[in-house]
């Protein structure tokens, strides 16, 4: 933060030109630029504090709250909805966790806006003891924040770094958030991941298509595939197109983006990436895949290498990786990237590879 825009997007390009310098055949488009300020759709809070003065941002060195509402990153309609929450911790009584002393019950405030200003609420939890207090506080936060639409429990037990558990209770009629992207309607649930920068996920998702259009492939898998971003928007009634993903409240808001959208030709699976590649025949001419900053890794790597797979579109939040698996990968041929800067105000972006078969 800090340093101009322009010098930003100018380094970031420089670091991933850099790290794929060995791939002399790369056609380099222009990169994507974000807007510097207001771009991020999902605000990820520490609660802090007490319930008299909540805290809602992150923790200092000595687990002290420290309050972020006004972060310049999250956007217009997020920083506006923070202080009603902050109320609202205060009226129905939900004691923050303090981190030092383990005790508390209200760990993290998780919010989403969608493209359209609706609001998904994820409290996460230590015990279910606060549930019934919610529920009956909630008509109250529901009058104040007309955009909210979808709130849920998240449980998380544990003391330890993770942001949330595994078991999630919504307490709403409505449980997705409509995501409106591009000409698409991606439906997403407590605990799917979305890209947190809208218009950049829009740009991501018209780039992959645009390459998979030119490419005119028969049949596409999607790995990685979230909530079916880049499988929803390949979908072609001349093409069959398969998404997969570990995640099934991801799979589920896949499906019923797919459902709405009436695509015949598209489906989905809940698994692993790789599982699903080795087991499953025939294999497709296309594959995009968009893994999380470890990237693919040596199996995914050696299935694509020993593959009939004649494209692969790769995009990368994590240039590092990325440089790593196209060099375990020599019979494709890296033809085409583009930036793109999901992340503005950090040493982050993500990077989109077309590559070849030689």
């Amino acid at each position: 933060m800090g340093q101009p825009y322009a010098e930003q997007l100018a380094a970031k390009e420089l670091h991933c030109r850099t790290l794929l310098a060995a791939h002399s055949s790369l056609q380099w488009l222009p990169p994507v630029g974000s807007r510097e300020a207001g771009f991020r759709n999902k605000a990820k809070m520490v609660v802090g504090g007490s319930v008299r003065s909540p805290t809602l941002g992150i923790l200092d060195a000595e687990g002290r709250g420290v309050d972020l509402r006004e972060c310049g990153v999250c956007s217009p309609g997020l920083q506006a909805c923070l202080p009603a929450f902050a109320a609202f911790i205060s009226q129905a009584r939900l004691t923050p966790y303090d981190v030092p002393r383990r005790i508390g019950e209200l760990k993290h405030l998780i919010v989403t806006e969608s493209p359209d200003g609706e609001l998904m609420l994820r409290l996460v939890l230590r015990s279910e003891n606060l549930i019934g207090r919610i529920r009956r506080h909630l008509p109250s936060l529901l009058e104040a924040l007309p955009q909210l639409k979808v709130v849920s429990v998240n449980l998380h037990p544990e003391h330890k770094a993770v942001l949330e558990g595994d078991r999630e209770v919504v307490l709403t009629a409505q449980s997705t958030l409509r995501m409106r992207v591009n000409d698409l309607d991606l439906h997403l649930r407590p605990q799917s991941f979305f890209q947190t920068n809208t218009e950049m996920a829009a740009a991501l998702y018209r780039q992959g298509s645009a390459w998979v259009s030119e490419v005119a492939p028969a049949s596409v898998w999607d790995l990685y595939c979230g909530v079916g971003g880049f499988a929803l928007h390949c979908a072609d009634p001349s093409r069959d197109v398969v998404g997969v993903e570990t995640s099934r409240e991801a799979i589920a808001s896949a499906e019923l983006s797919s459902g709405d959208a009436g695509l015949q030709r598209v489906r989905f699976r809940s698994g692993d990436a790789t599982a699903f590649a080795v087991a499953t025949r025939p294999e497709p001419e296309l594959v995009i895949v968009n893994p999380p900053r470890r990237g693919i890794g040596n199996d995914m790597c050696g299935w694509l290498e020993s593959s009939t797979v004649q494209h692969v579109v790769y995009s990368s939040c994590n240039a590092k990786s990325l440089a790593r698996d196209l060099a375990a990968m020599p019979s494709f041929t890296a033809r085409r990237v583009r930036l793109l800067d999901m992340f503005p105000q950090t040493s982050h972006y993500e990077a989109m590879v077309l590559l070849e078969r030689s």
